[in-house]
């Protein structure tokens, strides 16, 4: 099923507005969300086709956010794709066994972003 509707969730209003502008000139509709329980509430409410996290958020990490959407029943098949600054070859290998399909890192490369929301649908 091709990606149209994505949610992005980071704490961060800069990045939740620039990956925002940047999916929409690509013709992606897009929700956002400032934190990791909102972003489980959005994921089960408005049924985004993909999920962009942020890693580093206040309330819940983006680590245990991704782990409760996609082992949630009503959720489990929306692809997340983490998206952090956090660049260590174990935070990468432990946001994959959290259930996050792909990761990207900060400064996000559109071109790489694009592609791995391609292949998440």
């Amino acid at each position: 099923m091709p990606v149209r509707k994505i949610l992005i969730v980071d704490d961060s209003a800069t990045n939740r507005h620039f990956l925002t502008e940047m999916l929409k000139r690509h013709g992606y509709q897009c929700s956002v969300a400032a934190t990791g329980k909102e972003a489980i509430e959005k994921a089960k409410s408005d049924k985004p086709d993909l999920i962009i996290m942020d890693v580093v958020m206040p309330d819940m990490d983006g680590y245990q956010a991704t782990r409760t959407i996609t082992r949630d029943e009503e959720t489990k098949n929306i692809p997340v794709i983490l998206c952090t600054s956090k660049s260590q070859e174990t935070d990468k290998l432990w946001g994959l066994r959290q259930g996050a399909k792909s990761y990207v890192l900060k400064p996000v490369d559109e071109k790489d972003l694009l592609s791995k929301i391609t292949a998440a649908g």
